[in-house]
């Protein structure tokens, strides 16, 4: 089942539930301001992070610029406890399933998330347009 953690103003977040609606896509919905991330939910994303924290982080967020804190100082405990406390540090949204994660909206990326199946019939017809257009 695909988990999608948003918050309610964000742009791209209404991009991801619309395209997962319009795939047919299956999905649970959390706002991670009215249900803030559990340390087991973020523990669970980092896991398929391929770079950690830095990619969960919103450095561009009013959250950040006004924190002070030096981040690499703190412990992962603390660390969780921060995005706990101000889910606006997260990047939003977040897209993800049992093997898969996707943060932010990418229109191509996001494509991952559609059966095995479903992407080989598209890549077929890509094909198939291809050959017809030579």
């Amino acid at each position: 089942m695909i988990t999608l953690y948003v918050s309610p103003s964000c742009t791209s977040c209404r991009k991801a539930r619309a395209w997962l609606e319009e795939n047919n896509l299956e999905f649970i919905e959390k706002n991670i301001f009215h249900e803030p991330l559990t340390k087991r939910e973020i523990r669970r994303i980092l896991s398929l992070t391929e770079e950690g924290t830095e990619e969960i982080i919103s450095y561009r967020s009013q959250a950040f610029q006004e924190l002070d804190v030096e981040l690499g100082a703190l412990s992962m405990s603390e660390l969780l406890d921060l995005f706990i406390e101000q889910p606006s540090l997260i990047r939003r949204p977040i897209i993800m399933d049992d093997r898969r994660l996707q943060i932010g909206y990418n229109e191509e990326d996001i494509r991952c998330f559609l059966p095995r199946e479903v992407r080989r019939l598209e890549l077929a017809k890509i094909q198939k347009q291809l050959s017809v257009g030579l």
